[in-house]
């Protein structure tokens, strides 16, 4: 365009705005989010992935307050780079991420996913899929031009062809009425999914309650489930029959399911159950994800990633690089990744490498039902190891990082921060953060969030109360031992 110019580093955009890549997309506070930054970060991006002229790129929505507004300035920096919008409206990110590829465009979900209200983000897709850490690095160093003054645009009419290639990659897979006659609590709240979702449940035969649908935007994270979500289920449970409660994340790419007696599943729990039912072969899973996964017998290789997807992708392109056929992946707060194609009684199941929350609530319901189980019941054919997950919010990065490094120089210093737990130090593993393995075969792992000011623990012991005293404790002395 001959409009003037400005040359403009990201890096120092970056720098100035602490918007920056976490362990999945670019993230930051919604005022930091200026129109600066979303333009520049999507130009990077278009010159980043290099698109053809006059493609269209595919743009979608949480139902953040804050994510019209992020959206119309990076719709603008599309058509500014010479590009059409593809306006998809509101819908789930692995939606948007599957429309992109069977279309074959890139695409750009505006979405903080789990984290805080006053955050948001933007989760970019090439035409390979979700960008990789080495596309994050490219689009951070990027020099770009921007012009003088960003103008928003008015964002097009919504695009449907998205959402309904969503619910039909559901629809043509699993068996008419599977879930004919289940009884479903849906904690809606403000996920994107809770309309999309619903229409899927009931076409398969499900009768759907719906629980606490907000307009106001709630950050629900399904890997250190809030104590609040937890007394709802257990309300719920007592007050109806249902089979199961299910939710999911704001921007519906991770699930939250809770059996019968309204106690939720852990997602690594139901990354395994509907890796099972799916009938996979090989998985690819983080660190910090239960080790029933190897013991469970059910696989016949299992590799270990950092967290985050773009690593757990990475592991699945390894796999099939191996040469390894019905390839999954999944995380602890029960993202799904499909690695390859599946197929049961002659349907076929595309793969999806980016984090879903519906195919691993479908599976799992679909497997109590084809087995005649409750669904407390499905975890008791595994082995007697259960995980539990706490966090410390508003926690400086850089202190968390110190602490980290202190104690994994040293298994006097960690035997001495948690000798109340009773056991030595036998393994050490830093492949994401801090991961403590101990004589008697509990294991503590703290990680820095990759997306807000956040400490994370992960434990593992033999029944849940340990686990959660494991995680609950461990937090508590790091928060101690800390200097803030």
């Amino acid at each position: 365009m001959n409009l003037p110019e400005r040359v403009v580093s990201l890096q120092e955009l970056i720098t100035n705005s602490n918007v920056r890549f976490g362990t999945s997309g670019a993230r930051g506070l919604v005022v930091d989010m200026t129109e600066d930054v979303c333009f520049a970060y999507t130009l990077a991006f278009l010159e980043t992935i290099h698109i053809e002229p006059l493609s269209s790129v595919a743009l979608a929505i949480d139902l953040r307050p804050s994510s019209p507004r992020i959206a119309s300035v990076c719709a603008a920096a599309i058509e500014y780079a010479g590009f059409t919008v593809d306006f998809c409206g509101d819908i789930p990110t692995p939606a948007l991420a599957f429309y992109a590829q069977q279309q074959g465009t890139p695409a750009m979900m505006i979405t903080g996913s789990h984290i805080p209200f006053d955050r948001n983000g933007i989760k970019f897709y090439g035409l390979s899929g979700e960008i990789t850490k080495d596309d994050e690095v490219n689009i951070s160093q990027a020099v770009i031009r921007l012009p003088q003054v960003i103008h928003t645009i008015v964002l097009a009419d919504v695009h449907m062809a998205a959402r309904q290639m969503y619910i039909n990659r559901y629809l043509d897979y699993f068996e008419p009425r599977c879930l004919a006659g289940m009884q479903l609590g849906f904690y809606e709240h403000s996920s994107v999914a809770r309309d999309l979702l619903r229409e899927i449940l009931e076409a398969l035969g499900a009768e759907v309650t719906s629980l606490n649908r907000t307009n106001e935007f709630m950050p629900i994270d399904t890997e250190a489930v809030a104590e609040v979500d937890i007394k709802r289920a257990h309300k719920w449970a007592s007050e109806h029959t249902f089979d199961a409660i299910i939710s999911t994340d704001g921007d519906a790419d991770r699930p939250l399911i809770a059996d019968e007696q309204g106690r939720w599943m852990r997602g690594d729990i139901v990354g395994l159950l509907s890796a099972h039912f799916l009938g996979a072969k090989v998985v690819a899973t983080p660190i910090s994800c239960n080790t029933a996964i190897e013991t469970c017998g059910f696989f016949s290789k299992v590799i270990r990633t950092r967290i985050g997807s773009p690593y757990v992708i990475a592991g699945m392109e390894q796999l099939r690089e191996s040469g390894s056929t019905s390839i999954v992946g999944f995380e602890a707060n029960g993202g799904f990744l499909l690695g390859s194609s599946m197929v049961k009684d002659g349907r076929v199941m595309a793969p999806l490498n980016t984090r879903d929350a519906l195919l691993p609530i479908l599976s799992v319901l679909s497997m109590a039902k084809d087995k005649g189980y409750k669904l407390s019941e499905l975890s008791q054919e595994l082995p007697n190891r259960f995980t539990a997950s706490d966090r410390l919010q508003l926690f400086p990065s850089d202190v968390s990082r110190q602490l980290l490094l202190e104690l994994a120089a040293s298994t006097t210093a960690i035997n001495r921060l948690l000798k109340t737990f009773g056991g030595n130090v036998t393994e050490l593993d830093e492949t994401d953060g801090l991961r403590i393995t101990f004589d008697n075969g509990e294991i503590v792992h703290f990680r820095p969030s990759g997306n807000a000011p956040e400490l994370r623990c992960y434990a593992e012991a033999e029944n849940a109360i340990r686990a959660q005293y494991l995680a609950r404790t461990a937090l508590k002395l790091i928060r101690k031992k800390a200097v803030i």
